[in-house]
């Protein structure tokens, strides 16, 4: 039987505390989360935030005890992080983005909007380039197969290839013909 961990480990999603679990956590100032309750909240392993906190995404501090403690702006940060990854988003796109923020007080919604608002064009060509690729990865994409019936019409004599190699008709967007 497979312990209460073992799918939200393989999910990379904190586990809930089992029925009556007490927590060892140690009592944190107003405003801050220990380490394991800003993952139980944030929907990742504590691993995570580690993780996170070592790849500059996030700033956290060590209580006397050397537990780690969060600001509770850490929540939206990590929010943040993986709405950004879900979209495809490189890391050193995020951290760049995310220094853009001020140090030293929470971020406003202006804040935030204006980080987002800069990340608008990339998305829109994702999105433009994805709508592409369902509309066109039926036909030819200009790879050089030559295989399919219609690519003699599309892609004559892999004209496509001129323009380097790859689906030159998914990644240049180039007219059939």
């Amino acid at each position: 039987m497979p312990t209460r961990h073992s799918a939200a480990a393989t999910a990379g999603i904190a586990a809930p505390p089992a029925a009556g679990a007490g927590t060892a956590e140690p009592p944190v100032p107003a405003g801050w989360l220990a380490i394991g309750a800003l993952a139980r909240r944030a929907g990742v392993a504590a691993s995570a935030v580690r993780y996170y906190e070592r790849e500059g995404l996030l700033q956290g501090r060590r209580s006397a005890g050397g537990h780690r403690q969060y600001p509770r702006e850490a929540l939206r940060r990590i929010a943040f992080v993986r709405a950004a990854q879900s979209v495809g988003l490189s890391l050193d796109a995020i951290r760049a983005a995310l220094a853009t923020l001020p140090g030293g007080r929470t971020p406003t919604r202006e804040d935030w909007a204006r980080l987002s608002a800069s990340w608008r064009p990339l998305l829109d060509e994702r999105i433009a380039a994805l709508t592409r690729l369902r509309d066109r990865l039926d036909g030819c994409i200009g790879c050089g197969c030559l295989s399919l019936s219609q690519c003699a019409l599309y892609n004559p004599g892999d004209r496509a290839g001129q323009r380097g190699p790859g689906a030159r008709r998914l990644l240049d967007d180039l007219p059939a013909g």
